[in-house]
């Protein structure tokens, strides 16, 4: 119980810290609104891969930066091609140095600290072989606990987080 807890407060903090952001985003240092992905930062350059059944993120990420990332829907893995990052989530603070992976469960909310020029990538299933991001967005992801909780809620057969 005593775990749980505190994996809620993180998550707490990291929506405080979300909702910060947003408010104080300048559109050059802090970029998001909120209601879409960033996919386009001066420090974070994102880019998009397709092949059948899959969806490529990749994240060029600039020394230095922090990127608070959407609410993952499904089980997927991670990988840091280059550099080196600290991941905080709802579970503690983890440090990556490239070249690793990491499996990344339904409701994983991360916070990226990049202390050094870095490439990181999220490989997604894409059943429907769409390459349309409007549509591969929601389908993988949340913006919010509050949109993650509703589809939680509407698919339970679904989500065993």
């Amino acid at each position: 119980m005593k775990e749980n807890g505190l994996a809620i407060d993180r998550q707490r903090k990291i929506n405080e810290l979300t909702n910060y952001l947003i408010s104080i985003a300048d559109g050059e240092d802090i970029v998001g609104d909120g209601k879409h992905l960033v996919t386009d930062a001066e420090f974070a350059k994102i880019t998009h891969e397709f092949t059948d059944g899959i969806y490529m993120r990749r994240m060029d990420l600039h020394a230095g930066a922090l990127i608070v990332g959407a609410i993952w829907k499904h089980e997927h893995f991670c990988f840091l091609l280059e550099g080196h990052i600290t991941v905080s989530d709802k579970h503690g603070d983890q440090d990556y140095i490239a070249p690793c992976y990491v499996r990344s469960l339904p409701g994983a909310q991360r916070v990226i600290t990049a202390h050094e020029d870095s490439v990181f990538i999220n490989v997604h299933k894409n059943p429907t072989n769409t390459r349309d991001l409007k549509e591969i967005e929601p389908y993988i992801c949340s913006l919010n606990i509050e949109e993650y909780n509703e589809y939680i809620n509407n698919n339970k057969e679904l989500c065993q987080d």
